[in-house]
């Protein structure tokens, strides 16, 4: 079995994976984790050239922080946080927090009708965001997810089909 942080961190992947199915989309993931990107998911390339596409970080928390309309998250740290933000990617980069829950055998559930994974995944780009200039240390950041952020097929592929300078 996996440890607790090892779990969630795999179902939070596996979500947008299943998201990204439903949505007709490929995901991708670097052999190593060299600059901070869980997954990237991209439009299947219509013929010759580049595909678009966008690369994501993906948390977890079983400890959700609601207010003001936003998720506040504060599982990111410096280094991470840097990896994100900013105008200088040449593919778009998000951060993906999956709210789960506490236990994990609640993750899933199986009935008749389907399956339900729980509980929900929120994106936003830190784009407009200034890097720090200092990120050694634990020492973590604030980032606040709008509620109407929600990931879903249906937004992760309007992510992926914008201009590539409109969607960071």
């Amino acid at each position: 079995m996996l440890d607790p942080n090892n779990h969630r961190g795999s179902f939070g992947e596996a979500y947008v994976r299943v998201l990204a199915a439903a949505a007709g989309l490929t995901v991708y993931k670097d052999e190593l984790d060299r600059d901070g990107i869980d997954l990237g998911v991209r439009m299947p390339a219509p013929g010759p050239g580049f595909a678009r596409a966008v690369e994501m970080q993906i948390k977890t928390t079983a400890s959700p922080s609601w207010g003001a309309g936003c998720l506040t998250f504060r599982g990111l740290d410096r280094k991470s946080f840097n990896r994100l933000a900013g105008d200088r990617f040449q593919v778009a980069r998000y951060l993906v927090v999956v709210v789960v829950p506490r236990d994990t055998d609640r993750f899933s559930d199986m009935f008749t009708s389907g399956l339900l994974l729980r509980t929900i995944g929120y994106v936003t780009s830190l784009r407009d965001r200034t890097l720090f200039a200092d990120e050694q240390g634990r020492a973590g950041t604030t980032v606040r997810l709008p509620l109407a952020n929600v990931l879903t097929p249906d937004s992760l592929r309007r992510l992926v089909e914008l201009d590539p300078v409109v969607a960071r």
